[in-house]
Parts: structure tokens; sequence; C-alpha cells
């Protein structure tokens, strides 16, 4: 069973920064793609974030030019730079890997922007 671990995430001002960290149980290269979704409170979870094992990423509209996120191999951690964040970031945001017919999700963790 593999698991995805969040530490991270917090409380920060509206133009602050934040990573987000993804840990894996489980070598990550067995992952085609791994991804942050984020889910606020009475909204369904969206797509922040997706990055292949090429590293080709794509974003969510909303967060292009702001997020970037990037993985390590060698550390089997995904990261998620948040910057120029905006209250409208406030989310519980999750780690995700599909694999074969399981879609692994990590646990979330509360980002919070504050105006």
């Amino acid at each position: 069973q593999v698991q995805l671990v969040e530490p991270g995430g917090g409380l920060v001002q509206a133009g602050g920064s934040l990573t987000l960290s993804c840990a894996a149980s489980t070598s990550i290269r067995i992952f085609n793609t791994m991804a942050w979704y984020r889910q606020a409170p009475g909204k369904q979870r969206e797509l922040v974030a997706r990055i292949t094992t090429y590293g080709t990423t794509n974003y969510a509209a909303s967060v292009k030019g702001r997020f970037t996120i990037s993985r390590d191999n060698a550390k089997n951690t995904v990261n998620l730079q948040m910057n120029s964040l905006k209250p409208e970031d406030t989310a519980v945001y999750y780690c995700n890997a599909p694999y074969r017919y399981d879609n692994y999700w990590g646990q979330g963790t509360q980002v919070t922007v504050s105006s």
C-alpha cells in the first residue's frame, strides 16, 4: 500500500509564498503522473497542477504563473511552490498519484491565505 504524506501547509498572508511537499512511501518513478489537487469549503476538489515522469507540467488557469510543481525522484517527493498567494487559494491541498487500477491520495494539508 502506497502512502503519500503531506507535511507543511499553514497560514500565510496574501502575496506571500508557501511550499508544499508530498513524500511517497515508495519510489515515485513508478508513477507516470503525480498531481496536487485542492478543495475549498463548499466546492468540488479541483486539479491544481500535474507533472509527468518526463517533467511535463500543466496547471489550472487560476494558478498558472504563480505555482510551480516539481518532482525529486531521489527524495521521492513532489513539491508545489506557491507564490503570490491569494485568499481564494485557501483550501485543503491533496497530493495524488494514480497507479494502474489504484488512485492514491494524501491526507490533505490546510492552506489558509489571509487578506
